[in-house]
């Protein structure tokens, strides 16, 4: 039997325990809704579906075609977090802290207008608190009348009205306690000051500290506590076509039949880890992160999972998948993984709103403003666009080729 049992009560007492388990693991089997045989996994340009041959002990191989990678089953994992496309919070996330970027209510820089209208934030952008729409941002902006200021070259320039605030990013290097060595270049990070950095982005956004993130310039990386990967085990292509039609005639692609991949599978199997022993390393003899704020964390990373499989799940166009069974074990069970589940997603027990509460937070949503006329600055190709922070992350949906 697992020593970690998530349908028990208090069962996060043991995950967070010194000598606990270093890993949970909670595999769920899914099957398309409607009883179809056809699904659509993950795919690229020129790239398509990935399928791999998987070895296997008999000596055998299977095939085996990535449905979701890591990074895209983050951004899912994300998405159950909001009620609606407004990006509001689920219910049961009252008070959960995250960052919003906001711009000038309808391009209009006003005074009467303060800026609040909601651009992404960090449940919705792939690289969440180190997004460029956070870090280029400015907290607490306070309004500006229009001023004149003259230049080394003694020409005198107007500088219109605006609203003006404290940059994110010097805000959070600062709230980091990281040390500059070389003007927004080079940083060095004393050993104990980690346990600022958690407690920092902890503040600003605990789902940064789940999915994982990294400020490229600050050279600071904290690494995925949850990761999840969603496979079809026995795939086989089914190749279809789909049409384009042109009815009034004003495009130059005519009316073109291109070639559709589905896959049809023995089994397709959800697999979400989440790292214990990297949990427990968040906080230590009153440093870093709390017990409290540890089982936050942790309750917050298996609530998503229930919510992703509690309900049937669009993970994209033609891959509408539902749970019908999940299993769980840790790493202290043996190195046996069952081909089938027999538990429900409704039996996981957490109680997501109650470790918010228990964390007597100070803060809940932090407002990043950016201008509008930076946001949507209309200029050629060559000039370059907000972007996040680094490169290791999908971009939300990591949708395939569709019709």
């Amino acid at each position: 039997m697992p020593s970690l049992d998530p349908s028990k009560i208090n069962w996060q007492d043991t995950a967070l325990n010194a000598a606990g388990p270093t890993c949970l693991i909670i595999r769920a089997w899914l099957q398309p809704v409607g009883d179809l045989d056809r699904f659509q996994p993950s795919g690229f340009p020129e790239i398509g579906h990935v399928i791999y041959d998987a070895p296997r002990s008999d000596g055998s191989k299977e095939k085996v075609c990535i449905v979701d990678s890591p990074a895209s089953m983050a951004n899912h994992l994300e998405t159950v977090c909001l009620d609606g496309p407004t990006a509001g919070l689920h219910p049961d996330l009252a008070n959960l802290p995250y960052v919003r970027c906001v711009t000038d209510m309808d391009g209009d820089v006003s005074q009467e207008k303060p800026p609040s209208r909601i651009v992404v934030t960090t449940l919705t952008e792939g690289h969440r608190l180190a997004s460029d729409y956070f870090l280029d941002g400015q907290v607490n902006p306070q309004w500006r009348p229009a001023t004149t200021t003259q230049k080394k070259n003694k020409k005198v320039e107007a500088v219109p009205a605006r609203w003006e605030g404290e940059g994110f990013r010097d805000m959070l290097r600062r709230d980091f306690g990281i040390k500059e060595v070389k003007k927004d270049k080079t940083y060095f990070i004393w050993p104990d000051t980690w346990w600022t950095i958690y407690r920092t982005i902890f503040n600003y956004d605990p789902n940064s500290l789940v999915h994982g993130v990294m400020f490229a310039k600050e050279q600071i990386k904290v690494s995925r506590l949850l990761t999840a990967h969603l496979e079809a085990f026995g795939a086989a292509r089914v190749g279809r076509s789909g049409v384009k039609f042109d009815r009034l005639g004003k495009t130059t692609s005519g009316q073109p039949i291109f070639a559709v991949e589905d896959e049809t599978a023995n089994s397709i199997v959800a697999t979400f880890i989440i790292d214990l022993a990297l949990l427990r390393s968040y906080g230590r003899d009153n440093n870093g992160l709390s017990i409290e704020q540890k089982r936050m964390l942790l309750d917050l990373a298996v609530w998503k999972i229930k919510r992703l499989l509690q309900f049937p799940f669009r993970f994209r166009s033609g891959c509408q998948l539902t749970c019908t069974g999940i299993a769980s074990r840790d790493d202290t069970d043996s190195d046996v993984v069952p081909n089938s589940g027999t538990g429900n997603a409704k039996d996981i027990n957490v109680d997501i709103a109650a470790s918010i509460t228990a964390c007597k937070l100070t803060r809940q949503i932090t407002d990043v403003y950016y201008p509008t006329t930076k946001l949507f600055k209309i200029g050629d190709e060559s000039e370059q666009k907000p972007t996040a922070d680094d490169g290791s992350e999908e971009p939300n949906g990591d949708e395939p080729l569709e019709e």
